[in-house]
């Protein structure tokens, strides 16, 4: 009994001591997590990750200098509202997601669509620009000056030239017939005799047989007849020929929407979010490295068409392939733009609230207006 009593107050004394001892092991700790939630980059700038496609990321004119558009306008509000320092650091479009994840960058601030698929690795902020997925293609002229064209094209002239040819070939039978014994009609010299056949084939061919030629003799009248019968069918053909040569050569291109791109030779940036919808619906397309890359090879004509996010096609289609590419006024597959962190990062719920009141503001929309225009 008296061993019993003399060991309680060692017990109360080492439950103490770990107490005391416990309590200290988590005041480092707690300052850690303190320090984390005021912010990454308090004592160092940030390693803002970035790619340069414009209008939303444009190129520093000079080295050195920071790079403007209208993502980098965004993070640089953002950055003086939650007073974070950055240093740019650009990457590939792979680079802003994987970057994120083996620490070389603390946020990817570019023209970043927010996918199910990325979200799995990064953590997105709120979008703060929505659009869609567009088409790239070859400048379609004038429907009517595509017409007038097609009238002095090769494969219309050719059509023609047969179409004479054969005229004079029946016309020029019948004259044998009728020069001498229908010599009021047929008559006069061969060149006379050959041009008033050829009128009568003509006239006939289309059925509208004005009457004042007609074949006198037996044969001549033979050949009348099926000549007759031949042009229903020959009439039907060339009126087929000519319009499919009148339509295929008054179309620069034939994509005009989505459905149209079976079949076609399409660019795109690989990885990108235009890419995986390509791969979704089926469609072969081919990788380039960057978007005027891309769109070179549609003007170039080593491609047809290129799919990728509308607002920078219009831009870069503006800017440097006036004249010689144009955006169809479609949109398909909705892209939300944001801002990139990484898992679990403390600064996404005050830069959510530093983007929102960005986003409402009047000065924003006067910045979209000076990059995209009306």
């Amino acid at each position: 009994m008296p061993r019993t009593l003399c060991s309680l107050p060692f017990v109360s004394l080492l439950a103490g001591a770990v107490f005391v001892f416990a309590t200290l092991l988590t005041l480092p700790s707690a300052q850690a997590e303190g320090d984390g939630a005021r912010g990454i980059g308090a004592d160092s700038p940030l390693r803002v990750g970035t790619r340069f496609v414009p209008p939303f990321v444009i190129a520093p004119e000079e080295p050195g200098a920071a790079p403007s558009g209208i993502a980098i306008e965004l993070w640089e509000r953002v950055a003086e509202r939650m007073e974070l320092d950055s240093d740019y650091r650009e990457t590939s479009l792979e680079g802003l997601i994987e970057g994120l994840g083996d620490d070389r960058i603390d946020i990817s601030v570019a023209a970043l669509t927010a996918t199910a698929e990325r979200a799995e690795r990064v953590d997105f902020t709120h979008p703060y620009y929505s659009t869609g997925l567009s088409i790239a293609v070859p400048q379609q002229g004038n429907p009517v000056a595509g017409a007038l064209r097609a009238f002095i094209s090769i494969p219309f002239l050719m059509v023609i030239l047969a179409l004479s040819g054969l005229l004079l070939l029946v016309g020029a039978l019948l004259w044998l017939f009728e020069r001498r014994r229908n010599a009021d009609e047929f008559g006069g010299s061969a060149a006379q005799g050959l041009g008033s056949a050829f009128w009568w084939a003509a006239v006939t061919m289309t059925t509208v047989g004005y009457g004042d030629k007609a074949p006198r003799t037996l044969p001549g009248r033979a050949i009348a007849l099926v000549w007759m019968f031949a042009a229903l069918i020959l009439v039907s053909t060339f009126t087929a020929a000519i319009a499919t040569t009148l339509t295929v050569s008054s179309l620069d291109t034939g994509i005009q929407n989505v459905s149209d791109l079976e079949g076609q030779r399409i660019a795109t940036i690989g990885g990108s979010s235009a890419a995986a919808w390509l791969d979704d619906q089926g469609f072969a397309y081919r990788d380039h490295a960057d978007l005027a890359t891309a769109l070179g090879a549609v003007a170039e004509g080593r491609a047809d068409a290129m799919v990728y996010d509308a607002p920078l096609l219009r831009y870069q289609v503006r800017e440097h392939f006036a004249g010689q590419l144009e955006v169809l006024p479609v949109e398909f597959l909705r892209q939300d733009y944001a801002l990139a962190l990484p898992q679990g990062s403390p600064l996404r719920a005050p830069m959510n609230v530093a983007i929102l009141e960005i986003l409402e503001s009047d000065e924003w929309q006067r910045v979209l207006r000076r990059y995209l225009g009306n």
